[in-house]
């Protein structure tokens, strides 16, 4: 079928992946294995990192809640050096810019679609990458996050499009599946050329050198 919009995951898929920083961070600190991915998956959307991602809280008060949730799982750990090592591996892609690039000049849009939060370093990392994108959908701006459906309607009613019309790449599960469910294509990103070979196919036009 003809598509007319790919919408892309952040970290993890442009950019180097956060789940690898969280699992260093973790190593590093004898942190047990998954355990900081356990606490906001089972504090969930009212939990610390949800509302963060949401723009409920911003980053200072996220600081002291976040870790008295984590103290309260069982473990200490310092949720302002956990978040610095995120941002230390969100560095982009080339492949992934480069196929957004052939995306976009072959007249399909291309846009960000991530959940993220608010802060001064972020906000610049951010900007740097708008422009190789035609929409810039910011869980922290929208007071949505994946894997809510209405993010990915947001996003589809501000491209004028229907999901069926998207392909959409995302490096977790759960969020894959809320976008199929609505009729996105969709496309696990576990190793980035993996997966632009594979949305090659579902496109029908190289992206890869």
């Amino acid at each position: 079928m003809a598509y007319r919009a790919v919408l892309f995951d952040l970290g993890g898929v442009v950019l180097d992946s956060p789940l690898h920083a969280i699992a260093r961070f973790e190593r590093e600190q004898g942190i047990p294995e998954g355990f900081v991915n356990r606490v906001v998956a089972s504090t969930g959307t009212e939990g610390a990192w949800g509302r963060l991602e949401r723009g409920r809280i911003d980053f200072r008060a996220f600081v002291p809640v976040f870790e008295a949730e984590c103290a309260a799982a069982g473990q200490r750990l310092s949720a302002r050096a956990l978040m610095e090592e995120i941002g230390r591996v969100a560095q982009p892609r080339p492949p992934m810019l480069s196929a957004i690039r052939r995306i976009r000049s072959r007249g399909l849009l291309a846009a960000a679609l991530t959940n993220n939060w608010p802060s001064e370093d972020r906000d610049a990392g951010d900007d740097s990458l708008r422009a190789h994108f035609d929409a810039f959908f910011e869980s922290s701006a929208l007071g949505l996050h994946k894997p809510d459906p209405r993010i990915y309607e947001h996003a589809c009613s501000a491209l004028a499009i229907r999901p069926a019309d998207a392909v959409f790449l995302d490096d977790i599960g759960r969020n894959l599946k809320a976008a199929r469910a609505l009729g996105m294509t969709t496309i696990r990103v576990v190793e980035p050329r993996s997966a632009l070979t594979e949305l090659e196919g579902v496109l029908g036009f190289p992206l890869l050198d």
